[in-house]
């Protein structure tokens, strides 16, 4: 059974970090492309940034390029984002998610909802102006 569990959001003024976390079982998250995505209220749940197997390739969205960074910590089996330089926008519950087949090549799929099987809870992450 795969389980993904975000934690590290929270309340932060305009310009300010945070690090997102998603600890995973049942599956090695360095065999699966993972993605974050947010979801804004009353918006629709948007691509963030993903990183493929082995984590050779990162894609972002242009909104957090330059600011945001995915990673994974294999022994740790933990995916990451590092959000830096926080604006009001990025406001939104923010979601991992993991890919439903092991070591598969990139495509245009793993920038949407669809290209993903597996979903955490989210976690809130609030910018105050």
């Amino acid at each position: 059974q795969v389980q993904l569990v975000e934690s590290g959001g929270g309340l932060v003024q305009a310009g300010g970090s945070l690090r997102l976390s998603c600890a995973a079982s049942g599956r090695t998250v360095s065999n699966y492309y993972m993605g974050w995505f947010r979801q804004a209220p009353g918006k629709e749940r948007e691509f963030v940034a993903c990183i493929s197997w082995g984590s050779e390739r990162t894609d972002y969205a242009d909104s957090v390029k330059g600011r945001f960074t995915i990673s994974s910590d294999n022994a740790k089996n933990t995916l990451y984002l590092q959000m830096n330089s926080l604006k009001p926008e990025d406001t939104a519950v923010y979601y991992c998610a993991m890919a439903r087949t092991s070591f598969s090549s990139f495509s245009s799929l793993w920038i949407t909802p669809q290209g993903y099987g597996y979903w955490g809870q989210g976690t809130q992450v609030t910018v105050s102006s």
